[in-house]
């Protein structure tokens, strides 16, 4: 059980951390987007890719919030994995284009990195479900 509520709140840390982040670039994307890591920003109409950054980070935690509200705890598990790669990938992305390396491991790396942890998590809290799933009820004799 104790398992089960340390999930819950990393996973609830996450949907706001992802949330408040991809809220603050759609917002205000010339001030959020210094802390990305990059060395410069978009100029012209390059800003706009600041917000679509912004979109995608809250359909992120939204669909993680789903599946939390829903119960959804394996799936849940899953998603995490598989959105710790949009993290990993913006972590690629510093590194490529010669921005902070500290922001790239301490932010970008981290966070995903977390997310991998606590996706585990839920897999490993959730198995036992999945194995008495599987095991066929006694039939009567």
């Amino acid at each position: 059980m104790w398992l089960k509520k340390i999930n819950t709140v990393l996973t609830a840390a996450f949907i706001l951390f992802i949330l408040w982040f991809g809220t603050e670039f759609i917002l205000s994307p010339e001030t959020t987007a210094p802390g990305f890591g990059l060395p410069s920003r978009p100029s012209g109409d390059g800003g706009g890719f600041l917000i679509i950054k912004g979109i995608r980070d809250v359909v992120l935690a939204l669909v993680l919030g789903v599946l939390l509200v829903t119960g959804h705890r394996r799936a849940l598990g899953w998603v995490l994995l598989v959105e710790a790669l949009a993290a990993y990938g913006d972590m690629a992305t510093v590194l490529a284009h010669h921005g902070s390396v500290a922001t790239a491991l301490g932010v970008h790396c981290l966070t995903a990195t977390l997310m991998v942890v606590n996706g585990l998590l839920i897999l490993h809290e959730t198995r036992k479900v999945v194995a008495a799933a599987k095991t066929p009820a006694p039939q009567p004799a």
